[in-house]
């Protein structure tokens, strides 16, 4: 591990000036690009205080041995230069885009004599014409079928083209009319290039000129009554209007936009991304990123759009760029951007209409990629094995932890305090053997933590000594009677050090030594073990990290599940249930009627017999009981918070 100090610049040799730096590491890869309003301010972080330092960034100034930097006249010109410098470096340790999977593109292949139409994946190629991407090869060729219909634009190989040429005869879409077939001269180079150009419009959206020249076309072979003619344009026609039914208006107001969503968790981000052209969704992509620094969502979206569309190889701009957050330099971004296109771009977060309604589903798109992208790691055979050897050789246990049970707690200020246990097994939830303790005396998540791991032990240790009493025990109590019949191999606490050391007291109290424990913090996703005064810092990229967030986070949504399903129970829980006569559609009536317990004792008999369905009999009931139990909370009905008792 390198020491920054060991490389760091002289006092004042950093301009105090806009720039970018490159950080690069023994062998002078450069390992990091950054850009910065003032060299010399951002330059002088990374020096600081190890310590203080994010740990994705203390990774980094480790790793590097030296730093330089290039000084330009503004900020725009500094976003400019880092996208060029993270394109030609990729450096490992800025966040890298990828795509989920390879989509493919309809290409046209405009460098050629006589261009065609092909489907393409992987790396873009210069004079080359891309339209999507698209969810499928198919679909692309679907639509261009339907389109040979009117454009004969080639479809074949270079191979083909060349053959076709030599022996005089063409292909079979020649010979069918689907194909204008250039290649035994039936139009010149001249005439197959309007071809070509009329593909290519069609494809860009610019689409209503085409069709009012058909429809024309059609009309005029009518009234000349040359009806053959006009049932083929006809039928064009018909094509060429399924292929824009299949994209879907989505904006009536013509819009050209790309729209990115962004959703993040600590260590991976998913993006997705419709390509809106002429109001209609033209393409969509999905991308899963690593978050290997420290940037928040609004940088991480501005290293979106600079790997979008930067380089010689980036995307065409549009005239909007529609996204789910806005950058953290929105003003340098939008004018890097107006330069890419030549023109104004709207780069902005959508508030309202149509654009606001399609980027909420666009996120959810987002939230689902990842949520499927991390099932899917988790559901794999292998990589749950690899997952369990990676927390084995991190955590130096003995074995592999086939069963790990995570502990969370949840309340609110100390109130309705509910602890969850689940379990893993082979690295799968077993949701069976979840379960949830009511805690009551514990002053706070420390002690809590040790209660849950006293009791969950003590049933452990009964039914190790009792044996087949203690699960019969068990079942009466309606709990599985395997479920703590046999230790696990590993317990995980939500926490860092305190709550690590209250469990591990909790098993020593009970004289449990051969449980490994540990603690997963939240803030840095650090692994804490009792006895160590430093945490162990799992690779981002491991398995076994992914497992133990997995089990984190379910503890997390069962507790959270618990601890509201108490707190509401509490809070319906009302004087009311008691009173004889009052089942729960005269109780509804009645906090309905008065808004709170509080406005229903203030009300004499005569007001609750106004209520419907409430006589004077049961009002007087009603009355007497609630004088009765002065104690009782009021709730409001509408926000419900527990308003103060009448004194």
């Amino acid at each position: 591990m390198a020491d920054p100090r060991g490389y760091r610049p002289e006092p004042g040799a950093i301009p105090d000036a806009p720039g970018v730096y490159r950080f690069r590491d023994r062998d002078h890869r450069v390992i990091y690009v950054g850009k910065a309003k003032s060299l010399r301010s951002r330059l002088n972080s990374y020096f600081a205080d190890l310590t203080s330092l994010h740990q994705r960034t203390q990774a980094m100034v480790t790793t590097a041995a030296s730093v330089d930097w290039v000084t330009v006249g503004t900020e725009v010109e500094a976003l400019q230069l880092e996208y060029a410098w993270i394109k030609e470096y990729d450096p490992r340790f800025n966040v890298r885009y990828r795509d989920d999977k390879s989509y493919p593109y309809l290409a046209v292949t405009l460098a050629e004599e006589y261009p065609r139409a092909v489907v393409m994946r992987g790396d873009k190629r210069k004079g080359t014409r891309y339209f999507g991407p698209y969810a499928h090869a198919w679909a692309i060729r679907e639509t261009v079928d339907l389109l040979l219909r009117v454009f004969g634009i080639r479809t074949c190989s270079n191979g083909v083209f060349r053959r076709a040429e030599q022996v005089g005869r063409p292909c079979l879409l020649g010979y069918i009319d689907r194909c204008s077939a250039p290649c035994v001269g039936r139009v010149d180079a001249e005439e197959y290039a309007q071809i070509v150009a009329g593909f290519v419009a069609f494809m860009e959206g610019r689409t209503q000129p085409v069709i009012a020249s058909l429809t024309a076309d059609m009309k005029a072979a009518a009234a000349a009554q040359d009806y053959e003619r006009a049932a083929r344009l006809r039928d064009d026609l018909g094509a060429l209007n399924r292929v824009l039914e299949r994209n879907a208006v989505v904006f009536g107001d013509g819009t050209d936009a790309d729209m990115f969503a962004l959703v993040a968790d600590e260590l991976e981000a998913a993006v997705q991304v419709f390509h809106v052209r002429d109001g209609r969704i033209r393409g969509q992509r999905g991308f899963v990123v690593e978050r290997v620094d420290d940037r928040d969502v609004p940088a991480l979206i501005t290293a979106l759009l600079g790997q979008f569309y930067g380089g010689a190889e980036g995307e065409p701009v549009p005239r909007e760029v529609l996204v789910s957050q806005a950058p953290d330099d929105l003003r340098q971004v939008r004018a890097w951007l107006a330069q890419r296109r030549g023109s104004n771009v709207d780069l902005r977060v959508p508030k309202r209409g149509d654009k606001r309604q399609l980027m909420t589903e666009l996120t959810s798109n987002a939230e689902q990629s990842l949520a499927l992208h991390k099932s899917r790691r988790a559901g794999d055979l292998t990589t749950r094995g690899q997952a369990l050897t990676d927390l084995q050789q991190a955590l130096d246990l003995a074995e592999a932890p086939l069963r790990i049970e995570c502990i969370d707690i949840s309340n609110l200020q100390g109130t309705d305090v509910v602890a969850s246990l689940v379990v893993f097994e082979d690295g799968l939830p077993r949701k069976a053997d979840y379960r949830r303790f009511n805690i009551r005396d514990a002053a706070d998540d420390t002690a809590a933590v040790a209660e849950v791991v006293s009791r969950r032990f003590r049933r452990y240790l009964q039914e190790k000594h009792e044996g087949t009493q203690g699960q019969l025990d068990a079942a009466a109590e309606g709990a599985s009677p395997s479920s703590f019949a046999y230790p696990p191999g590993l317990l995980v606490v939500d926490g860092g050090a305190p709550q690590v050391r209250a469990a591990k007291r909790a098993l020593d109290d009970l004289g449990i030594d051969d449980v490994a424990v540990c603690g997963l913090a939240k803030r840095l996703e650090e692994v804490w073990l009792p006895d160590e005064e430093d945490p162990v810092i799992m690779d981002r990229q491991s398995q076994g990290l992914y497992l133990l967030q997995r089990a984190r986070d379910e503890a997390h949504r069962f507790a959270i599940a618990g601890h509201r399903n108490k707190r509401t129970k509490r809070m319906t829980t009302s004087a009311l249930d008691d009173v004889p006569g009052v089942g729960q559609t005269r109780r509804k009536a009645l906090l309905k009627h008065f808004g709170s317990l509080r406005q229903l004792r203030l009300a004499s008999v005569e007001d609750v017999a106004s209520v419907p369905g409430v006589g004077p009999a049961t009002a007087a009931v009603v009355v007497a009981a609630l004088a009765a139990d002065k104690q009782t909370p009021a709730v409001n009905m509408t926000t419900g918070e527990i308003l103060p008792s009448d004194p």
